[in-house]
C-alpha cells in the first residue's frame, strides 16, 4: 500500500472520530461552559502528545514553537467556534455545515494566492457540496446563530490548513505539534478565567468522558494526522475527505442523541463518497494507461 492511500485510509478513520465528537462534545457540555471543556481537551491532548512525541520534544526550537503558535491560532479558533456552535445547533447540522471548509479552500487560494486549483478539485468540491446540502436541507431550512458559529468555525479551519499546507512543505511539523496544543490550552485557558459561568470541575462523568474522548481521538489522533499527512496531500484534497465528517456527525447523533437519520443522508454520503474518488483519481494516468492499451 502506498504511502499516500495509507494516510487517506488514516484520516478517513479520523472523520469518524470527528464526526462522533460533536455528538459527544454537545452531550458532554450539556449546560456547562465550552470553554472549561476546551481546556482540559487541549490540555490533554498535550500532555499526551508529549509522551508520544518526546523525542520531538526534547528538539523542540524557538522555530518550532513560532510554527505552533502561527497553526494554533486559527485551529483555536475554528474548533471554539464551532463548539459554541453545537451550544445552539443540532450536532448532525453542526457537522454538515463544517464541510463547507471544502468550497471556502480554494476561494481563498484564489482570493489571496491567486492560485486556482485543478479541475478535477473544483469538480470534487461542488460534487461534495452538493452531497452536503442533500443531507443539510430540511422542509424550513433556516440559518440559526449556532449556524452562524460553525460557518465562521469552517473559514477558521480553511485557514487552518491552508497554513498547515505551506508550512509542512518547509519543516516537520511535528516538532510543533506539541507547541500547537499548548497554545491552544493557553487560549482557551484566557477564554475559561474570564466567563462567569465556568465550572472548573464538573461532577458529571459525561463531562469527563467527553474530554478524554475529544482529547485523544478528535484533538492528539486527528491533527497530528492531519499535519502529517499534508506534507503528501493539498489542503483541498484533506478537506474533500473532511467530508465524510458529516456522514459519521449524523450516524453519531441518531444514535448517541435519537437525531433522524434519512434518505437523505445515504445519498449525499454517497456523493461526498464520489467526491473523495474524484480527488484522489489521476486522470491523465488513467487516460495514458488507456491509450497505451489501444496502441
Amino acid at each position: 500500500m502506498e504511502r499516500k492511500q495509507f494516510l487517506l485510509i488514516l484520516l478517513i478513520i479520523g472523520t469518524a472520530f470527528w464526526g462522533i465528537s460533536y455528538s459527544v462534545t454537545k452531550m458532554a457540555i450539556g449546560d456547562y461552559s465550552p470553554n472549561t471543556f476546551l481546556f482540559y481537551r487541549f490540555l490533554l491532548a498535550v500532555i499526551v502528545l508529549t509522551i508520544i512525541f518526546w523525542k520531538y520534544v526534547r528538539k523542540t526550537n524557538l522555530e518550532a514553537v513560532k510554527t505552533g503558535a502561527i497553526l494554533a491560532f486559527p485551529m483555536f479558533l475554528g474548533i471554539q467556534l464551532q463548539t459554541v456552535g453545537l451550544k445552539y445547533s443540532d450536532a448532525s447540522q453542526c457537522s454538515f455545515i463544517a464541510g463547507l471548509t471544502v468550497i471556502i479552500i480554494p476561494l481563498m487560494k484564489l482570493a489571496v494566492y491567486k492560485t486556482n486549483a485543478s479541475l478535477k478539485i473544483w469538480i470534487a468540491a461542488l460534487t461534495a457540496l452538493a452531497g452536503l446540502f442533500i443531507i443539510a436541507i430540511q422542509d424550513k431550512f433556516t440559518i440559526n446563530i449556532g449556524d452562524l458559529f460553525t460557518i465562521a468555525g469552517a473559514f477558521a479551519f480553511a485557514v487552518y490548513l491552508i497554513t498547515v499546507e505551506k508550512h509542512s512543505v518547509l519543516k516537520n511539523l511535528l516538532y510543533s505539534i506539541v507547541p500547537m496544543f499548548a497554545f491552544c490550552a493557553l487560549f482557551t485557558f484566557c477564554l475559561a478565567i474570564t466567563d462567569s459561568q465556568a465550572v472548573w470541575f464538573p461532577k458529571n462523568d459525561t463531562f469527563w468522558l467527553g474530554v478524554v474522548y475529544c482529547a485523544l481521538f478528535s484533538t492528539a489522533y486527528m491533527y497530528t494526522v492531519s499535519n502529517i499527512s499534508q506534507r503528501y496531500l493539498s489542503a483541498e484534497r484533506v478537506a474533500v475527505i473532511y467530508l465524510f465528517e458529516p456522514v459519521f456527525g449524523a450516524i453519531g447523533a441518531f444514535f448517541i442523541l435519537g437525531e433522524n437519520l434519512s434518505w437523505r443522508l445515504l445519498l449525499g454520503g454517497t456523493l461526498i463518497f464520489a467526491a473523495t474518488i474524484i480527488s484522489e483519481v489521476n486522470f491523465k494516468s488513467s487516460k495514458l494507461k488507456i491509450l497505451a492499451k489501444k496502441d
